[in-house]
């Protein structure tokens, strides 16, 4: 999709670019597939859990079908719509029964296009199938992790899963992010790369752009007191003063592994940005 750049009318335009929603081809949303959105401001129980969240454009979630789960009922693409609560865009699909719903829309599918469900599927662009059998070498996305539980991996615009091998039972996937994982044979994906790759490359061009997403100012800790942060206090600039960075907690940032689901590690066969385990 084209990216746009601005006209330099102001200082917050100069170096500004936006989509230009060529692909869009219906503006208002699907009335029964919305759910109204409360804000939390990033509070829980009024108190801030999350920082740096806040205000924003009023938005509505649109409910996307990740599990897939029309199985054998064909569908046809209505249109491509925007969501403002994702990086991709959505594909409105019109099934044989009379049922609507959203599915993220993969690069190159078309309005009019015919999509389906199920292990009977043809190995097509938009098409729902168990990974055991997509052919080796196809790109997917919008991958479960366990059977039925609906699509949990792939799912951000451009995003690329291709499949590598399969053995006992196990599907070989390499991630976007170069990790290499197994999942079960029996997880569904879709056929296709998640559209709308061109997202990374947008130069929001002011601070409000920001704002209008919700996104507050982020104040460094190098700026603050030693009270209020690790970082903080020292003449002029100074250094972190300590062998790594910290959060305003004390705990270890940028860089340091949180993960903390240990029983899912045997499915990891390579982390990304390492050799193999």
């Amino acid at each position: 999709m084209p990216i746009r750049n601005f006209r330099p009318t102001s200082p917050g335009r100069r170096n500004a670019s936006g989509f230009t929603f060529e692909e869009i081809t219906k503006k208002k949303p699907e009335k029964q597939l919305l759910v109204s959105k409360k804000r939390n401001s990033g509070r829980s129980k009024g108190r801030i859990s999350v920082r740096r969240r806040g205000g924003g454009h009023k938005r509505h979630i649109r409910i996307v079908d990740f599990k897939r789960d029309k199985i054998g009922v064909p569908g046809r693409v209505a249109a491509i719509e925007y969501d403002p609560n994702r990086s991709a865009r959505l594909a409105l699909i019109f099934y044989a029964d009379g049922d609507k719903r959203y599915i993220l829309a993969p690069d190159g599918l078309e309005v009019d296009a015919n999509i389906v469900a199920g292990p009977d599927a043809p190995v097509a662009l938009g098409n729902a199938l168990p990974l055991s059998i997509i052919p080796t070498g196809t790109p997917v996305h919008n991958v479960e992790l366990q059977p039925g539980r609906g699509g949990q991996l792939g799912r951000s615009a451009g995003a690329t899963i291709r499949l590598m091998a399969r053995d006992q039972g196990y599907a070989l996937l390499r991630m976007p992010s170069g990790e290499m994982r197994q999942v079960s044979e029996a997880c569904l994906a879709t056929i296709g790369t998640v559209g709308n790759a061109e997202h990374g490359q947008i130069k929001l061009g002011k601070a409000g752009r920001n704002r209008h997403r919700g996104r507050r100012p982020k104040v460094r800790g190098s700026a603050m007191n030693p009270v209020d942060h690790p970082h903080g206090g020292g003449e002029g600039k100074a250094p972190v003063g300590m062998p790594g960075p910290k959060t305003p907690w004390g705990k270890p940032a940028l860089g340091f592994r949180t993960r903390r689901n240990k029983s899912t590690d045997k499915y990891i066969v390579r982390r990304r940005g390492q050799g193999r385990r």
